[in-house]
């Protein structure tokens, strides 16, 4: 009679984490500064219809890096949420740390009930508006892809080698700084990626903002001639 195989709970879950860690590995990173204006988040992408950051709500932004199709349905999922709750409640109740909550459990169930994680690390930015209390400030929350969640301050960076380009936003970061400022520290932090470009241009560059007084939906994405004229 042959044994049956067997692998230790904790050798599948070091097996799932590194490969989730390698497929997050190959994609291009993604950057998300704070700014005297609100939130900005770059990424290297010359793409013009495989977009890696999104607008989820009002104040809410979505950023993912990784496996595209599956980031991609992990943005609908919060849209589709973020769409339930304000109607069933109030658009004031949608929250970016309620929102990052639920992908935490959805992708950590997956992590941990599934053969195969999902490869995918996820950004969720909401911009501070004066206007409600206790709501204030910035929130950037980052989602592993085992469902490890993390409150971030000033900027954070997620896939690819992200070690050289925080120690490089660490130098160049400073609070407060206007938008043509915080873009140029997002260009020359991705040029330092291993499988970056150090002379990134518009034309390969996917920029986003979340607005503080911007009226109604804070969300925008910078068009290819605006991106050119704050990186000149």
């Amino acid at each position: 009679m042959s044994m049956p195989f067997y692998v230790s709970p904790e050798q599948l879950m070091q097996d799932k984490a590194e490969y989730a860690r390698k497929g997050i590995s190959r994609g291009k990173s993604i950057v998300t500064l704070e700014f005297a204006g609100g939130i900005l988040l770059i990424a290297e992408n010359p793409s013009k219809s495989l977009q890696k950051i999104g607008e989820i709500y009002d104040r809410i932004a979505f950023a993912g890096v990784g496996k595209f199709s599956e980031f991609d349905q992990l943005r609908k999922i919060g849209v589709r949420y973020a769409d339930t709750r304000g109607y069933a409640y109030s658009r004031d109740d949608v929250r970016g740390k309620a929102l990052a909550n639920a992908y935490s459990q959805v992708i950590g169930e997956t992590f941990t009930r599934e053969m195969k994680p999902l490869e995918v690390e996820i950004i969720v930015a909401e911009v501070g508006d004066p206007r409600f209390v206790g709501h204030e400030e910035n929130s950037i929350y980052r989602v592993r892809f085992d469902g490890s969640i993390s409150d971030e301050h000033g900027f954070c960076v997620i896939g690819g080698n992200a070690e050289p380009l925080e120690a490089q936003l660490q130098s160049s970061f400073q609070e407060d700084m206007d938008l043509a400022a915080v873009v140029r520290a997002g260009r020359d932090a991705l040029g330092r990626a291993e499988n970056g470009d150090p002379d990134l241009g518009a034309a390969n560059l996917e920029v986003c903002l979340l607005e503080r007084e911007h009226e109604g939906r804070k969300f925008r994405r910078l068009p290819q001639d605006e991106v050119a004229g704050l990186l000149a």
